[in-house]
């Protein structure tokens, strides 16, 4: 168990070696979810994640035998740059595996700072038997991401920062993966003030922590937009200080999070990646047990691939009725496509696709099916779309 000194000794050695993120109010977010919303922006760190902090009290206290030998960490991106970022300041060499579907851009961020990769393993687990392989086979330090005493007490300097701004917190919602941070900052909040609510929030693809700590037995699925929190074992030091402290988790759909990074996007104007976006998630899913409450979220991360992001935002158009597919059905005469067109184009809406189906349909054969998805403002224009098209003797409806 570490304690509250721990955590305050790891925040003087990150004195200077890291950013002091801002902790402030989200009004607009506050105004959505019932909660009085402050958001800790720790994608704003240099390497976009709060595991710089972690990284660096750890490589802060290795020996000057251990520097000399170098060291090895296994992660999905995160810790890894966090590591690799530190290891180069300190002039330290470093080696990271990193399971094969890690995203490029992590990969490449990772590689920028002069790290070895190694590429192990479709899963956490793989890699890090990997890593412990090489650890031992090359003599390396390895440099765990969350079963760690010294990382642990690292990620719980958000919780110092984020109450030295806003004291009077009732809640603290954290993503949990392995569990590292959460332990760290519930471990600094509970000594700081007693009483205030911890929520850690998993993905339901990936609750090894749920599971572990309320006995649970919901299924582990294989993937998730939250890689960053998507861990098989969660570790045994998080586990212990989650337990006995009587920490509350909750599980959040794949769903949730897109909603929550399309929301801080478009409100907050902040990049946040999956596991970045969970605590916001678990507002959106459960509103009545947060309402009227002074809930700190951590934006614990902001590397996503920007394709994964291109088609998290699209779905969010399409969730929010901004973007809709409909289908028209008419006789298939000379000038049908055309008012088709010219009609959505009086209503407002723009196309973006347009489909002309005479084949694959069971109408008639002298008619036609034309698919169009259009842009819209949202679920009343859509109906206004449908009704102008009607007014114009069309049959439209939106295909789901």
């Amino acid at each position: 168990m570490i304690e509250l000194r721990d955590i305050e000794a790891a925040a003087a050695r990150l004195q200077g070696q890291l950013l002091r993120t801002p902790c402030v109010a989200s009004r607009t977010l506050s105004e959505i979810t019932g909660a009085q919303v402050f958001l800790k922006f720790e994608n704003l760190q240099f390497t976009a994640s709060f595991k710089e902090r972690g990284a660096c009290n750890k490589l802060a206290q290795l020996t000057e035998q251990e520097r000399a030998r170098g060291v090895i960490a296994m992660s999905a991106g995160n810790h890894a740059q966090g590591v690799a970022y530190h290891a180069q300041q300190l002039g330290l060499r470093a080696v990271i595996v990193m399971p094969r579907f890690t995203p490029g851009v992590k990969v490449e961020r990772t590689r920028g700072f002069g790290a070895e990769i190694v590429l192990h393993g479709d899963t956490l687990e793989e890699a890090r038997a990997h890593a412990l392989h090489l650890a031992e086979q090359r003599q390396l330090v390895f440099v765990h991401p969350y079963d760690d005493a010294e990382i642990v007490a690292g990620q719980g300097t958000v919780a110092l920062e984020m109450l030295e701004e806003v004291p009077d917190l009732d809640t603290l919602v954290v993503a949990v993966g392995g569990g590292g941070l959460v332990a760290g900052m519930a471990t600094a909040a509970t000594a700081l003030r007693p009483g205030i609510e911890i929520v850690g929030v998993q993905t339901a693809r990936f609750p090894a922590m749920v599971n572990a700590i309320l006995g649970t037995r919901h299924p582990q699925g294989s993937s998730s937009i939250a890689e960053g929190i998507a861990v098989g074992t969660p570790g045994k030091i998080p586990q212990t200080i989650i337990a006995a402290l009587g920490l509350d988790l909750v599980l959040v759909e794949e769903g949730d999070i897109e909603q929550a990074i399309v929301l801080l996007l478009e409100v907050e104007k902040t990049l946040v990646e999956g596991a970045g976006a969970a605590g916001l998630a678990a507002l959106i899913k459960y509103p009545e047990r947060f309402r009227g409450k002074r809930v700190g979220l951590v934006l614990c991360g902001g590397n996503i691939d920007p394709l994964l992001l291109a088609s998290i935002i699209e779905r969010g158009m399409v969730r929010a009725g901004r973007l809709a597919r409909i289908r028209v059905s008419a006789r298939d005469v000379p000038g049908t496509l055309a008012t088709i067109t010219a009609t959505v184009a009086a209503a407002g809406a723009n196309i973006d696709e347009v489909h002309h189906q005479r084949a694959f349909t069971m109408l008639a054969a002298q008619n036609v099916e034309v698919e169009l998805v259009i842009q819209t403002r949202g679920p009343q224009h859509i109906a206004d779309v449908l009704a102008r098209l009607l007014e114009v003797g069309l049959e439209a409806q939106v295909v789901r």
